[in-house]
């Protein structure tokens, strides 16, 4: 018996034993690629002798989370990306403030990738360790492309303070 009939015949017995309908060999390809870039990072950051910092500093910490959950919530829910989230999901209907729902389609690979690409909770890990990374290998740069999603997320909850404050302030007077 060849080795991927096995490979197959393994995660048919895994899937079935699992007893849910879900794609686990596109998951497993999707964390095999996540496991390739994070050794990928590694042995380039060896290979150029960058030094792990002794730790991070908590505006470092904060900048990189609030970063992280804006550019999870633009890569997988606002309209302007949906070209790249396309190729996995469907349209289903505005959620509102330029933002989509969207339900992943396809299967194996394809679907594995659409769940990852249309769920901001997903793709935050995947994006949480690119800007780590950069803040390994280019802080400078990471720290200002980090700050501009920050900026943009302060924003978000300005403007939905003035929307609910102007609301109020109708009802109050209307």
């Amino acid at each position: 018996m060849r080795t991927t009939d096995r490979v197959r015949e393994t995660f048919a017995r895994i899937r079935k034993q699992y007893g849910a309908d879900q794609p686990l060999r596109g998951y497993a390809t999707v964390l095999g690629v996540y496991s390739g870039v994070v050794g990928a990072l590694t042995v380039a950051g060896h290979a150029a002798g960058t030094r792990l910092p002794e730790r991070f500093g908590l505006g470092d910490t904060v900048l990189l989370s609030v970063a992280t959950h804006k550019a999870s919530r633009l890569l997988a829910k606002d309209a302007v990306a949906s070209p790249l989230r396309a190729p996995f999901a469907r349209y289903e209907e505005s959620a509102g403030e330029g933002e989509l729902n969207e339900s992943v389609r396809g299967h194996g690979v394809q679907h594995a990738a659409g769940e990852l690409l249309t769920c901001p909770f997903c793709l935050a890990v995947w994006i949480a360790t690119g800007l780590t990374a950069g803040m390994v290998f280019q802080p400078r740069f990471t720290r200002l492309v980090a700050t501009v999603l920050t900026a943009v997320a302060a924003s978000d909850v300005l403007q939905f303070a003035y929307d609910g404050a102007k609301q109020a302030l109708e009802k109050v007077s209307g």
